[in-house]
């Protein structure tokens, strides 16, 4: 099996929103990072946007030879973005408005009946989609009856 390295980037954008310029700019980064190796880029549309923004992620998603595994919230306003913007990778991610990044898994049980659904219309359109969950047997089993063909653990 090879082993594939993928980068994230949203704090790029973090620095270029700090700054209130255009620069650092995540598509001129993301092709760099691919240039040195990388086989995929990482990106989080936030529902705040506090780092990529939707014109980010439409930019980075119209060039076909950056593949981008994008994560998003269960949320549906977000997902229609997701869909609309094409993407082949998308990654569940809960989402706390006061932390800096991903401080855990999705909580499965919780919102079963959301991400399943979510799941649905991702699957429906030919969309790898993964779960970002607690390492347990419990999330990986749901995860599987949920519908998800992928799952990225969280590690802490």
């Amino acid at each position: 099996m090879k082993k594939r390295l993928g980068v994230n980037i949203d704090h790029v954008a973090t620095l270029r929103n700090a700054r209130g310029e255009k620069h650092p700019d995540p598509y001129t980064v993301a092709l760099d990072v691919l240039k040195a190796g990388a086989d995929s880029i990482t990106v989080h549309l936030r529902e705040d946007r506090r780092h990529i923004n939707d014109m980010d992620l439409k930019i980075l998603s119209s060039d076909k030879s950056i593949p981008i595994n994008l994560e998003i919230a269960s949320d549906l306003k977000i997902v229609k973005i997701a869909l609309k913007n094409k993407l082949s990778f998308i990654c569940l991610v809960p989402e706390n408005r006061n932390e800096i990044t991903t401080e855990g898994g999705l909580n499965l049980k919780k919102n079963k009946n959301k991400i399943k659904k979510i799941l649905e219309i991702f699957n429906r359109n030919n969309v790898r989609t993964s779960l970002f969950i607690n390492p347990s047997l419990q999330d990986i089993k749901l995860s599987k009856i949920l519908g998800s063909k992928c799952i990225e653990i969280h590690t802490g």
